[in-house]
């Protein structure tokens, strides 16, 4: 069983069936991306895996730990960086290690190091209205890995970005992650993105929604040496598109 997994969780919302025996696995140091079109129960897929949500049916693992409807366990990232206007870069960073219980002066320690790592070094005293929104991306994954247990949901990060930003972003995440090794599960409908990102995908399809394939991205080298203009990587993008195409109709 790897770091998080899901075991045959089936949610019903007012009498129609969201998702149905939906089961994956995250192991340790993975990104892993799930694919689907939007509406299709990617989200309640994450709320469940973060204990927002009760399944109808199934549980959810932190290895080999039944963390079914326990909030504060998995940390999520919504697609919105949610930070707080009236609290500066540095605090909107503790925050989740500030609801974990920690005090203050803790907190501040443990992530002031870390913004160098994650490119933030001198907007500590700054407050969100001042930064990009990549910058405000890259606090939001801060708070996100420092409230974590090495293991986070990033739920459609960088779709609100716009492309030259994005493109930016993802070669950051890529950089990042290679330091910090935080397991992710990464919600997307955007196939390029998700085999840039990926070690493996899994495609959502149906209705209710169900995981349908699980691929393997075996692109040789580091995934920031990915080369989306490259024909193997093309090659995962449009069997990424078939796969979502034959599935949702």
């Amino acid at each position: 069983m790897g770091q998080l997994s899901a075991q045959n969780i089936g949610v019903s919302f007012d009498g129609r069936q969201i998702i149905k025996d939906v089961s994956l696995h995250l192991n340790e140091g993975e990104i892993v991306s799930l694919l689907g079109v939007s509406g299709g129960g990617k989200t309640t897929i994450f709320n469940c895996l973060a204990g927002l949500l009760v399944p109808d049916t199934g549980k959810v693992f932190s290895d080999d730990t039944d963390i079914t409807g326990k909030p504060g366990k998995i940390s999520y990232m919504m697609q919105k960086d949610l930070l707080l206007p009236h609290y500066t870069v540095l605090d909107n960073a503790c925050l989740g290690l500030l609801i974990k219980g920690k005090s203050k002066k803790e907190s501040r320690a443990a992530a002031q190091p870390l913004f160098e790592t994650f490119g933030l070094a001198g907007t500590e005293k700054k407050y969100p209205h001042q930064l990009s929104g990549g910058m405000r991306q890259r606090v939001a994954l801060l708070r996100t890995y420092l409230a974590s247990d090495g293991v986070a949901l990033l739920d459609e990060p960088f779709s609100a970005l716009d492309a030259i930003t994005k493109h930016t972003m993802h070669t950051w995440y890529l950089q990042v992650m290679e330091k910090i090794r935080l397991s992710t599960l990464f919600v997307t409908h955007d196939t390029e993105e998700a085999v840039l990102l990926s070690d493996r995908v899994y495609i959502l399809g149906g209705n209710p929604g169900t995981i349908t394939d699980e691929i393997q991205v075996t692109l040789p080298g580091k995934k920031e040496d990915r080369d989306p203009s490259d024909p193997d990587f093309q090659s995962f993008v449009k069997l990424l598109q078939q796969k979502t195409a034959i599935n949702i109709t």
